[in-house]
């Protein structure tokens, strides 16, 4: 994989004295052309499957509420009919290790098909770059803009653009923030506090104009002025990609047995001997990272196969076969046959497969109901009437069903424990209910020090949805 070379301070004594060069080179601004293809049909594809969801979810509604709300605040996240309570964090790790082995699947099999499809970076590159071509127009017309003195002409479309942009963002950051407020309680509080609205409100709260600019100006950012330099720079992704390849890693490759030497196009047709590339830099003018294929991969390319379509297009118009630049295998190029089932991939496909199969049967057989165990520490085991040992507890039931249910509560443990509370309680729909619970023992019936015992919370309607827990029973 080709690397930069480091750019390093160099102190040069000439006639005229030291002379001293930059440590990073200054960016030169990309301005990538529009490309019509097979792979850029897949990439609008990604664009609208993702934004779609991302700005459709938060208004979809499931038994009268957000159907998918993560509420910090109450500490409860909602997903569709699901309801997860911070002891559920185990289902988070897993997403985590899921994502994680997804990635390094995906890479071994086809390189950076996230970076270059459904990565947010690509995916509001893209947008804000549609965007630009709309109201600048295309490369062409850009570079020149670029070039032009200041004019009305170019600040009313650089401001058209960047409103166009800012508008864009903050939409972007209303919408994420309305995933941890509800939505449409937002959008209220957001048309009180423009004064759009009679109705009695608050307004929007500090945290969440907090949070709505700063998402909002992280995409206006990253997505419009930084854009290939996230994917750089700022991305670690980039840095240990190469780790995951092999020679049948398959990726966007330039077949130099096809194309060189290169030769330009003339009125005197092509010269004798010379490969299929015209060397016309069209794999450059639509790479949103500037760089050339035809140098061979690089830690820049995102795999977005923007030089695939480019290429195409000019092959056919050369009447060439297509295929100069395409998805390859470093194996192939070197005339060997690619192998898709190989061991890292077979590993990662059985540990994904498992850990996927092992979630969902989790969910599956999730039981709707949780149980925590606190002993009251103030006091350990007393008298009571009758010579009784007795213990207390606290019992925190939690319904995570959006049904409001009774439960049963009973012990277990030695044949002369009794609850001496009442063993019926109503919890309130994914509400929790902290319950005291006094537990006795006859004194001859058990022997002093502690003893084994298993809370059971049953819910009276469904006896299915039972849940016991473990604690000790302190006998004097």
């Amino acid at each position: 994989m080709a690397q930069p070379s480091a750019n390093i301070v160099r102190l040069q004594k000439k006639d005229d004295g030291p002379q001293e060069q930059a440590l990073y080179e200054v960016r030169k601004a990309i301005h990538p052309r529009a490309v019509h293809g097979w792979f850029a049909a897949w990439r609008w594809l990604a664009v609208w499957a993702t934004q779609l969801v991302f700005y459709g979810a938060a208004w979809l509604q499931w038994n009268g509420r957000q159907a998918v709300l993560f509420d910090i605040a109450d500490r409860k996240f909602y997903i569709f009919g699901l309801v997860f309570w911070p002891q559920d964090i185990i289902y988070l790790a897993v997403l985590l290790i899921i994502a994680a082995l997804s990635l390094f699947l995906f890479t071994a099999v086809a390189g950076r098909l996230w970076c270059g499809y459904a990565c947010p970076q690509t995916v509001y590159t893209e947008i804000f770059m549609w965007i630009e071509r709309r109201i600048e127009g295309d490369r062409n017309a850009r570079i020149k803009l670029d070039q032009e003195p200041v004019s009305p002409r170019k600040l009313r479309l650089r401001t058209a653009k960047h409103l166009a942009w800012a508008a864009f963002a903050l939409w972007t950051g209303f919408t994420f923030v309305g995933y941890f407020t509800p939505i449409r309680e937002l959008l209220h509080e957001l048309a009180v506090a423009l004064g759009l609205a009679d109705a009695p409100g608050a307004g929007l709260g500090p945290w969440e104009t907090f949070w709505a600019l700063f998402y909002g100006f992280a995409t206006y950012g990253n997505a419009g002025w930084m854009r290939e330099q996230v994917c750089t720079y700022m991305c670690p992704y980039a840095r240990f990609q190469s780790a995951m390849f092999d020679k049948d890693t398959l990726i966007i490759s330039y077949d130099p047995s096809r194309g060189e030497p290169r030769a330009k196009l003339s009125v005197k047709g092509r010269r004798e001997g010379a490969g299929d590339c015209v060397d016309c830099g069209i794999c450059v003018q639509v790479c949103p990272t500037g760089i050339d294929i035809r140098d061979g991969l690089q830690y820049q390319c995102i795999g977005c196969a923007a030089c695939i379509d480019g290429c195409d297009q000019v092959m056919d118009r050369v009447d060439r076969p297509r295929g100069l630049i395409r998805y390859s295998t470093a194996r192939a190029l070197e005339g060997g046959s690619t192998r898709i089932f190989r061991p890292r991939v077979l590993i990662y496909s059985g540990i994904l497969a498992g850990i996927v199969a092992a979630a969902a049967a989790g969910l599956w057989l999730r039981v709707p109901l949780k149980v925590d165990v606190i002993r009251d520490r103030a006091a350990i085991a007393r008298e009571v009437e009758g010579g009784q040992v007795e213990n207390v507890y606290r019992l925190q039931v939690m319904n995570t069903t959006e049904t409001s249910r009774e439960f049963e509560i009973s012990v277990t443990g030695a044949p002369t424990l009794q609850l001496a509370t009442d063993a019926r309680i109503f919890v309130a729909a994914t509400e929790s209910r902290m319950v005291p619970v006094r537990v006795r023992a006859q004194p001859g019936g058990l022997g002093a020090g502690t003893h084994k015992i298993r809370f059971g919370v049953r819910a009276v309607d469904d006896g299915r949805v039972a849940v016991q827990e473990k604690s000790v029973f302190v006998m004097r």
